[in-house]
């Protein structure tokens, strides 16, 4: 069994990165999204948090399973890179659905923010189920 001074660099270069790609992906999906998810949520509109936050574990659940599996650090970033583009994908299908999403969250109707979350949360499963290392 390795000790835990053996594992920890390991650790620490996975956890830094992970945090920085979920700090790009969040960077990058408000931009992203016809809505300032953060302003809403410093507004307290809970539609914003739950789209927003079900969006982050539909990203986190493919980028974890990448952890585990991933060989190379490169491996993690390409795969972090396919579930931010998966995320970023749903956000404009569920659109196409709901035309006016974006508006309805910024009004606070918790309807059009919880599907978008469950096809984000759902994308981010099947995005990890589908990856193949």
């Amino acid at each position: 069994m390795p000790s835990i001074l053996t594992v920890l660099p390991g650790f620490l270069l996975d956890f830094v990165l992970a945090t920085a790609l979920v700090a790009l992906y969040l960077a990058i999906y408000t931009f992203a999204t016809a809505h300032n998810e953060f302003a809403l949520i410093r507004r307290n509109i809970p539609s914003a948090a739950l789209a927003l936050g079900l969006s982050l574990v539909g990203f986190a659940i493919p980028l974890s399973s990448a952890m585990v599996f991933a060989v190379t650090v490169l491996d993690l970033v390409v795969w972090g890179g396919v579930a931010l583009v998966v995320q970023i994908a749903v956000y404009f299908l569920v659109r196409l659905v709901v035309p006016d999403l974006s508006p309805r969250i910024a009004k606070g109707e918790i309807a059009p923010a919880l599907f978008l979350g469950a096809a984000s949360v759902s994308a981010g499963l099947l995005n990890a189920s589908a990856m193949r290392f």
